[in-house]
């Protein structure tokens, strides 16, 4: 069964990575890529998805890892 999606998102001080349904953010990191690193690493090790939101708050981009038979190069 696959983990906990990562959620990165943005707060007044920088990006946060937060688990789905969780009530407190995991870490927080100066830069939006620092955040996803850090989320994609907790991602392949529960072998879910990580969302990113844009500033405005919606979902821009998301990577599966984990999931696929065969996931990409990227």
């Amino acid at each position: 069964m696959a983990g906990k999606n990562q959620h990165v998102v943005k707060r007044d001080n920088g990006w946060a990575v937060r688990g789905e349904k969780n009530s407190k953010d995991t870490s927080h990191h100066r830069t939006q890529q620092e955040a996803f690193d850090a989320a994609r690493e907790i991602a392949q090790n529960q072998k879910s998805e990580v969302l990113i939101h844009g500033r405005n708050g919606q979902i821009r981009e998301r990577n599966s890892y984990g999931n696929d038979p065969f996931p990409p190069e990227g």
